[in-house]
């Protein structure tokens, strides 16, 4: 199991490549926004990446690496392992935005897009033929990477004077849910998965005290398509269920209206990127501060918000 040491030796490994990203304040009383979207690629999964291939061997850098992935992820692992002189194959789903493939073929990776349900195996394949699998989210040096988002928060909020009593953040793989939740596992902040209803198998999950697979045609619906996963991964769900993280979904009305706040509020975010905030706005503010992590802002080129 991932340990909050972990997450501070990613942290370590990282600090090199990636971006600390603002902390700042709203309009709306006591809650705070984590800007991911200003991140290395536009994405919290720049962290990850560059956790996971810091913790390759020399020679495992050199085969490549290969992973699957709906657009962030792969463009945040093609963009590091050009860094690190790391050849990159990423397969993408059929149904991904093409602002994203564009991004992760423009970083120089070499691109194969596959039917949606059949990109982990495709992906599978390519290990075969002696790549290093580095998945989006069910990988422990990946979980430890996203983690290092709660790290900083946790000295912002201390360098601000805040006192800190709950974190919201997107769930579709657990990736970086997960890593926040183990981050902070030894404070008393809560943390939250927020989710689309139309993808709820976190929700699903949560509620059986098991891990719930949902259609992919069902999950598909949603506009966040960074978290139209059929499920949490098995790693990311074992650190959850036994942190007791909580599930909160939102519906796709309320996903539109947080992007529409943020825009007023000038941060721009993708959909999925704005599903935290989305749970954040339907809650009231305790006497404690709470933190939305906004995972992303990659939006395509002709959304002007």
């Amino acid at each position: 199991m991932l340990t909050p040491a972990d997450v501070r030796a990613a942290a370590r490994r990282i600090a090199p490549y990636v971006r600390t990203t603002p902390l700042r304040p709203t309009s709306r009383h006591g809650l705070w926004l984590k800007l991911e979207n200003e991140q290395r690629s536009g994405a919290f999964k720049a962290r990850g990446a560059f956790s996971a291939l810091t913790a390759l061997t020399p020679e495992q850098r050199a085969r490549g690496v290969v992973t699957h992935s709906s657009g962030n992820h792969g463009r945040a692992l093609a963009e590091a392992a050009a860094e690190l002189g790391c050849p990159a194959t990423v397969v993408v789903p059929d149904n991904a935005m093409p602002h994203k493939v564009a991004a992760i073929a423009a970083a120089d990776a070499q691109v194969v897009v596959v039917p949606v349900a059949e990109r982990a195996a495709r992906a599978a394949e390519l290990v075969e033929l002696g790549l290093t699998y580095v998945p989006p989210f069910d990988h422990l040096d990946v979980m430890a990477g996203q983690g290092t988002v709660a790290l900083e928060i946790l000295t912002q909020a201390a360098d601000a004077g805040l006192s800190l009593g709950r974190v919201y953040a997107p769930i579709g793989g657990g990736g970086l849910l997960s890593g926040i939740a183990v981050a902070l596992s030894d404070t008393d902040i809560e943390v939250v998965g927020v989710e689309p209803a139309l993808a709820g198998d976190f929700t699903d999950s949560v509620a059986r005290g098991r891990r719930v697979a949902w259609p992919v045609a069902d999950t598909a619906r949603t506009v966040a398509d960074g978290l139209r996963l059929p499920s949490v991964g098995e790693a990311p769900w074992a650190h959850l269920h036994a942190l007791g993280v909580h599930a909160l979904p939102v519906a796709e009305d309320d996903i539109v209206a947080a992007q529409r706040w943020l825009d007023e509020q000038g941060v721009r975010a993708e959909p999925s990127g704005a599903v935290s905030v989305a749970g954040a706005l339907q809650r009231t503010c305790g006497t404690r501060v709470e933190v939305a992590v906004v995972s992303g802002g990659n939006r395509a080129p002709d959304d002007q918000g």
